[in-house]
């Protein structure tokens, strides 16, 4: 079996591998052309994922890679794994889904399945991609070419995610459209859950995010009521999970990042809209959550104010660009928005991260492509008013950190097991 998987990013090139793994021929298929050429040569853009095992994939000929979207012809399912982000008004974008449609319909071929993998909105396969596939092939859906949704599960640095061993969502077009897509994730995914409808996996998808948005923003929140009270809301979550049953244990931040988060639930908010229901749980979360890095510039402020400053020429060091620890993804990471509201009071502001050496142009936050991750030395350190920690990445020497800086303003508890550090630290 040969399959076209299209977006090489977090989500596509972890999925091309697997299949590549479990004796399908995969061509892997993005428009960035320095991606190409990057796994031509054997070689990772991606922290988490090994040069060595995409060496082995390409070198054995399981993976190719191209920018030529007319090789779809030759393959017998395309999985499209594109990026579904926000306007800046932040309603959903799902142009990425429907130009790749676009795409791809001119070269499929009779029979073959096309399978979205991007979060979105329930109806949007059936609905929206469905009908630019149509009237780009000249069949329809169902009959001539078969479709399907299964929504991406991956956790980049968990240790315990692995495409093949998370069960996949899949929901079809009709029931010969659930069996096909069911038989071609059986060749690479240990367990597959079925579902009733394209409709019913999209739902699916948005429910595990926006469980995750709620509870971390109920989190954020007390967090601000236990702080007002003199309690520390990492002591109580660590004594509340002791519970066997009935508690998850979510923590608290400096805000939302990354791909899935900070924007999935919105997309449910939006298309409720049209059915005139108004989804004011999902809504005060995503406020709640948007509001944690002022908190984070107000405990600056205080830990300035504390030392005879103010935050209009203080120099901050922003310690942890990615969205969260041990990963070199940034997006939509709220470092940006930390260094954008320090910035505009201000401050001046720098960034040290190991995993993002350099930040790469983003469309929110161009105003800081082009800047680099600051030396870690004890001369650089003790250069800044406030370090604050934005991302615990493990890598960083806490210790060095706690004899180095001044004061520290910690978002994420990661100097609590530094002694020494007492007096130094502001939590927010």
């Amino acid at each position: 079996m040969k399959i076209a998987v299209i977006g090489l990013g977090y989500v596509g090139l972890p999925l091309s591998m697997q299949f590549a793994r479990s004796c399908t021929d995969v061509v892997g298929i993005d428009i960035d052309p320095e991606k190409i050429k990057l796994l031509s040569n054997g070689q990772s853009y991606i922290k988490h994922i090994e040069s060595r095992a995409i060496a082995e994939l390409v070198t054995s000929g399981k993976l190719a890679v191209s920018t030529d979207f007319s090789l779809i012809k030759q393959t017998e399912a395309v999985i499209i794994c594109v990026p579904t982000p926000l306007t800046k008004n932040r309603e959903p974008d799902i142009s990425f889904v429907l130009q790749t449609g676009r795409l791809i319909a001119p070269y499929l071929a009779r029979g073959v399945l096309v399978v979205l993998e991007s979060t979105t909105y329930p109806g949007t396969t059936e609905d929206e991609l469905r009908v630019v596939l149509e009237d780009g092939a000249g069949m329809k859906a169902g009959a001539d070419f078969h479709l399907a949704f299964s929504p991406e599960r991956e956790d980049p640095a968990n240790g315990q995610s692995n495409v093949k061993k998370i069960p996949k969502i899949v929901g079809g077009y009709t029931p010969a459209c659930l069996k096909k897509a069911v038989a071609l994730y059986s060749r690479a995914i240990d367990t597959l859950v079925p579902v009733s409808s394209c409709r019913v996996a999209e739902a699916t998808k948005l429910l595990e995010n926006i469980f995750r948005g709620i509870n971390i923003a109920l989190v954020n929140e007390l967090k601000l009521v236990y702080g007002a009270m003199g309690i520390d809301i990492w002591e109580v979550i660590e004594a509340a999970k002791t519970k066997p049953f009935g508690f998850m244990p979510f923590y608290p931040g400096p805000g939302l990042g990354g791909h899935c988060i900070p924007i999935d639930p919105f997309y449910l908010t939006w298309k409720a809209r049209e059915y005139d229901q108004h989804t004011r749980f999902i809504e005060l979360a995503g406020e709640i959550n948007t509001r944690m890095p002022e908190h984070v510039v107000h405990r600056i402020a205080d830990a300035l104010n504390a030392q005879g400053k103010s935050v209009k020429g203080s120099t901050i060091l922003v310690l942890g660009l990615a969205y969260k620890p041990n990963v070199d993804d940034e997006r939509n990471s709220p470092s940006y928005v930390l260094m954008d509201l320090l910035e505009q009071r201000g401050a001046k502001v720098a960034y040290h991260d190991p995993y993002v050496p350099v930040i790469k142009p983003t469309r929110e936050h161009s105003q800081f492509a082009g800047r680099k991750s600051v030396v870690w030395d004890r001369e650089a350190i003790q250069s800044f008013n406030v370090v604050l920690i934005a991302t615990n990445h493990s890598c960083i020497n806490y210790q060095e950190l706690a004899d180095w800086a001044h004061c520290i303003v910690d978002t994420r508890n990661a100097m609590a097991a530094i002694a020494s550090a007492n007096g130094k630290i502001w939590k927010a």
